[in-house]
């Protein structure tokens, strides 16, 4: 069974560009453009990974991320960040994300850092 990716991602370019490269690689890809949706999606269909972007409407990035670390049953998911604002990998850092990645990214740097995520353990809790 293919590994099962949930981005979150408000910006439809570049989140059909990432849905498309991961698709192509053989991953499942379900997307929620904003937080509430994301943490419905998360509960209902558990994902292997979570692409998170931190500018969000509703919901921030940083407000999303400290839910899914405080939700016993998504805690130990791993996170990858994205934002365009460099300034912010402390912050969501300390909010426990696992992977940091500035915008623009090459499609071969997030492919890579995708797939090094997925074949890591899960996270301690």
């Amino acid at each position: 069974m293919a590994k099962h990716v949930l981005l979150i991602e408000d910006e439809p370019n570049i989140a059909e560009a990432i849905r498309f490269l991961l698709t192509r690689d053989g991953l499942r890809v379900s997307h929620a453009p904003e937080g509430d949706t994301a943490l419905v999606m998360l509960r209902q269909d558990p994902p292997d990974l979570v692409i998170l972007d931190h500018m969000l409407p509703g919901m921030s990035g940083l407000e999303i991320l400290t839910a899914v670390r405080a939700d016993p049953q998504c805690r130990d998911l791993p996170v990858m960040m994205l934002t365009a604002r460099g300034r912010d990998r402390e912050m969501a850092e300390e909010a426990g994300a696992d992977c940091f990645m500035t915008k623009p990214f090459s499609n071969a740097e997030i492919l890579a850092e995708v797939r090094a995520m997925l074949s890591q353990p899960r996270r301690a809790v």
